[in-house]
């Protein structure tokens, strides 16, 4: 037994190398919260809640508020042990605040595998009722968006060796900009060894095709691409630009959210009338909203995200739920640093997915604030190796 003495936050504005820019914002920092959740035996686990306004609304200022009013609380005094049940009294706490609630559980979860000496995807693994993933010295290969469960081949998880050591394949984000800059931004990123390139586009539907061509180019025939519009098309300029980015023969992959999240009538509307594949991102929170895409026929895949949907055992829900109905599934992130990455690699590690996931958030980041956690290969972000998420906040 393992009682929880204390749950701290701390706001870290972290800089980015290059500037972030979609079609909802543009920034140069990841400003997050770090939950750290402190066992009387001395060990601490990590959360993190990502500020972002424009998708969940969430702030470091309104996620430090419910942390330390609503969710510490719940758990501080508790045994966690009870783990499970804590996790669902802090799902149950409050509304929304999506999350302040990831972070809590997902420091909460950190501190039970921590303080069993086992990886947090193995936690994640015995969550799910699946087998837990084993550490394997085998290549990450595959191709097409299949690619992304866990298995030799598969592009999705490969062990390196090491106890706790997963290499979990993931995208890299080309900002909205000019064509000429996201033709060398492309360019970088292949020579990097990148294998698939997630572009955003949806600034200026007039121009976004000559944004994606520009991006095939440099890119080369071989390597994916996959859009990202962030709801930033009417419904039919995305159906024009959709049709004439096929017709182009310019090799997408997958189109995510064209449209406003909350209009999911009008995401099947584009659905319906398009041949490329559509990705569910800001339409998808929780249960509720997965339930009324797979009813309306509204997408052929959804992006799971912790910060999103509330946190690891509700984004565990999510893509068993989307996987038996028949949907593509993937993990992403929001702007956040290595801890919400870490931890949304770790889900992918434990159970795998139909695509190879967008784990780039902390590749952005001009220098990381932890000792140890995840690092970036070609292609690939690397966890472990230790015990929970393997990394500490440098005080």
């Amino acid at each position: 037994m393992a009682r929880i003495r204390a749950v701290r936050s701390s706001v870290l504005s972290i800089p980015l190398h290059t500037p972030f820019v979609t079609a909802l914002r543009r920034t140069s920092t990841i400003d997050t919260l770090i939950v750290c959740l402190d066992l009387a035996d001395g060990t601490t686990g990590l959360g993190e809640a990502p500020q972002v306004w424009a998708v969940t609304g969430d702030s470091v200022a309104s996620a430090t508020a419910c942390v330390e009013q609503v969710l510490a609380p719940v758990l501080v005094g508790a045994d966690s042990d009870d783990w499970d049940a804590l996790a669902a009294g802090v799902a149950r706490a409050c509304a929304r605040n999506f999350g302040a609630k990831a972070a809590v559980e997902t420091a909460l979860l950190d501190a039970v595998a921590r303080a069993a000496g086992m990886p947090l995807a193995h936690l994640f693994a015995d969550v799910a009722g699946v087998p837990r993933p084993v550490s394997r010295g085998v290549g990450l290969g595959g191709e097409g968006l299949g690619d992304g469960a866990v298995g030799v081949g598969a592009g999705g998880v490969a062990g390196v060796g090491a106890a706790g050591v997963f290499e979990v394949a993931t995208d890299v984000t080309i900002s909205a900009g000019s064509p000429e800059a996201l033709r060398s931004a492309a360019q970088a990123r292949v020579g990097e060894g990148f294998t698939r390139l997630k572009l955003k586009v949806g600034t200026d539907a007039a121009t976004d095709v000559a944004r994606v061509r520009a991006v095939r180019e440099a890119a080369g025939p071989d390597i994916g691409v996959r859009l990202d519009a962030n709801q930033g098309w009417s419904r039919e300029d995305a159906v024009a630009v959709i049709r004439a980015l096929a017709e182009a023969g310019l090799g997408v992959e997958i189109v995510e959210q064209p449209v406003a999240g909350e209009d999911i009538e009008g995401l099947a509307w584009v659905r319906e009338r398009v041949d490329l594949p559509i990705m569910a991102d800001e339409t998808v929170y929780g249960a509720t909203d997965l339930e009324r895409v797979i009813r309306l026929e509204a997408a052929d895949a959804v992006n799971v995200k912790l910060a999103k949907c509330g946190g690891p055992v509700a984004g565990l829900r999510l893509l068993a739920r989307a996987a038996e109905a028949g949907l593509g599934t993937m993990v992403g992130s929001m702007m956040e640093s290595h801890v919400g990455v870490a931890a949304a690699a770790s889900l992918v590690a434990a159970v795998g997915t139909s695509i190879v996931s967008d784990l780039d958030a902390a590749w952005w980041a001009a220098q990381s604030p932890y000792a140890g956690g995840p690092a970036y290969g070609p292609g690939v972000i690397r966890l472990g190796p230790g015990a929970g998420l393997g990394m500490s906040l440098v005080p």
